[in-house]
């Protein structure tokens, strides 16, 4: 059974051993890609137009947009929920790592503090490198611990820049 939380609020049980069920109800569906990518979606008797925004594989998060609604889904595998009964949710998630140099290179520019938290995606340094600035940016969501360096000195390659956690 799969546990999908939509919203951060609702959450559904999902089986789909022989018939997909919903809250242990049988629900009747089906589902053709458009050439659009799009989706139509017919359940229960009722047409939807389905577009997936989104999708993160790390966190098994799905946005999908349905009828101009949009709509965030975790889902919970098995695994997930066991670990999560055992006191080990976080046990599958990847781990924040710090930014490393990867080459030798001087910093131009630190743009993060001790204690910000940071966005994944978010710059957090420029760094100059064979004459070329290089942004780089947060692999996922954290919080900055410590900056090991400052602007406008020399760093080598596997240099430990920035510690997150």
């Amino acid at each position: 059974m799969i546990k999908a939380i939509v919203n951060g609020k609702s959450t559904f049980a999902v089986n789909n051993d022989t018939k997909l069920t919903c809250d242990n109800q049988e629900v009747d569906w089906s589902a053709v890609k458009l050439p659009t990518g799009d989706y139509s979606v017919i359940m229960d008797g009722r047409s939807y137009q389905a577009q997936v925004l989104r999708i993160e594989k790390d966190t098994k998060t799905v946005v999908l947009q349905i009828d101009q609604q949009q709509f965030e889904v975790v889902i919970e595998e098995p695994i997930d929920q066991l670990l999560a009964s055992m006191g080990i949710k976080d046990a599958m998630t990847k781990k924040v790592n710090d930014i490393k140099a990867p080459m030798p290179g001087l910093v131009l520019k630190v743009l993060v503090t001790p204690g910000q938290s940071i966005k994944k995606g978010d710059p957090v340094l420029i760094l100059e490198a064979m004459k070329m600035e290089n942004v780089f940016k947060a692999g996922s969501d954290a919080i900055v611990k410590e900056i090991k360096v400052t602007e406008r000195t020399a760093v080598e390659k596997g240099e430990v820049l920035i510690v997150l956690e």
